[in-house]
């Protein structure tokens, strides 16, 4: 899908009530600092339209994007930034808990980790909350040109362990500098949204 149009159409907070919407939604999910911004910026070949921020766990909101009139991206708040109070920690998992048990339209989920560092207990975490709530996420190992190519194959793996993600499941080396993976990421939502497409074709 080549990106046309991107609008911010929703921000979320913790007293918001989720949109209800038509198009199929991909969200994006990882830790604090991860890259989801320069993830998305990327795939939407903005440079700073997702917002970046330099002080990790200040992203406080469910942000949607409204891409080609078509699908939304997601955008979830980062998680395990120890500066966050206890209790807002708790108000953030009940906000993406309350988003992955209502949304109607929800197909995909990316879940990013650092490829340099071992997934931690948040990380596994949210990756076994998706599997509660019935999705198999993608997992993206980002920052993958700060590490040498010969590393790359052993540290994908140690992600695939750690997090013990189910057989088969892709696990994709992404770099916002090099693009490496945004291509493979692109076919997995291009799949997604002509699959959530013919879905609605045979309900009508």
């Amino acid at each position: 899908m080549k990106v046309t149009s991107v609008n911010l159409e929703n921000v979320c907070g913790i007293t918001s009530k989720i949109p209800e919407n038509q198009m199929v939604e991909i969200a994006f999910a990882g830790r604090s600092n991860v890259g989801k911004s320069s993830l998305i910026n990327s795939l939407i070949n903005r440079k700073a339209y997702a917002r970046t921020s330099q002080q990790p766990g200040k992203t406080q909101t469910i942000n949607f994007y409204n891409i080609n009139q078509a699908l939304y991206f997601v955008d979830l708040p980062g998680y395990g930034y120890a500066k966050v109070s206890q209790q807002t920690v708790q108000k953030w998992g009940k906000m993406i808990d309350g988003y992955l048990e209502k949304s109607k339209v929800l197909r995909l989920i990316f879940l990013l980790v650092d490829i340099r560092h071992k997934p931690n207990q948040n990380d596994k975490q949210m990756y076994d909350w998706c599997i509660h709530y019935g999705f198999n996420p993608i997992v993206i190992a980002t920052k993958a040109d700060k590490v040498k190519r010969s590393q790359k194959n052993a540290l994908t793996k140690q992600i695939r362990e750690t997090l013990q993600v189910i057989e088969g499941t892709p696990v994709i080396p992404f770099s916002s500098v090099t693009k490496e993976g945004k291509d493979e990421i692109w076919e997995y939502i291009d799949m997604m949204y002509q699959a959530f497409e013919e879905e609605k074709t045979m309900q009508e």
